[in-house]
């Protein structure tokens, strides 16, 4: 049966999902520990499917500047990946490659940006290869683009693409964990409705 929004996906459809997270989450951490060349563990990810104002509240307040790193999907899954990053997870990230510090985003120049663009790059292209090869589906991603904004007017980017088909988001959340530092992780997967069916029917059915 397909479905027709996020909501529809069921009990199935949900494990699907965490076990691509979970498979994702085990290449972003290999990834971005040999880019930082320090140990980088992610603890168990989750699965989650919010309306958009819930979404903004559990990620902290619609007010706050966060940095988003999206990617464009296209090919047999089409839809868009954004990468949150908030000012904890981009100083440990410059700290690591540039050893600068970022006391506000107005401070990021070209290096810092470029850093941060590489690993939220990193990091979208290890789910999304695990997507493709669990699902044998070919994927292909156009060039990440940053962007600086407050929480909210980041989320209204797939509420704005996608608003016609479903006012949900769905989110794999976890948290990277850098030597002592645990910082939140939190990863927008928003294929359309359409792609979304035809992943499920080959994830489904390889599972059953």
């Amino acid at each position: 049966m397909e479905i027709k929004q996020y909501d529809d996906m069921g009990d199935m459809g949900m494990d699907v999902m965490r076990e691509v997270g979970s498979i994702g989450t085990g290449n972003a951490a290999t990834a971005v520990s040999g880019l930082l060349n320090t140990d980088v563990r992610i603890t168990l990810p989750d699965v989650k499917i919010l309306g958009f104002n819930e979404a903004a509240n559990y990620l902290g307040e619609p007010e706050e500047v966060v940095a988003a790193v999206l990617v464009q999907m296209s090919g047999d899954l089409k839809g868009i990946m954004l990468f949150l990053l908030k000012l904890d997870f981009i100083n440990a990230v410059t700290e690591t490659i540039l050893g600068c510090k970022i006391e506000d985003y107005s401070q990021m120049d070209e290096m810092a940006v470029s850093a941060v663009t590489e690993v939220g790059n990193i990091i979208i292209s290890s789910y999304v290869s695990a997507l493709a090869g669990l699902s044998g589906m070919e994927i292909n991603l156009s060039v990440p683009a940053v962007s600086i904004n407050m929480l909210g007017g980041i989320l209204s980017v797939p509420m704005i693409e996608f608003g016609y088909e479903t006012d949900k988001i769905m989110m794999i959340t976890g948290n990277f964990i850098l030597g002592q530092h645990k910082l939140e992780s939190s990863l927008l997967m928003l294929p359309d409705i359409e792609s979304l069916n035809k992943l499920l029917k080959k994830l489904v059915n390889i599972g059953e």
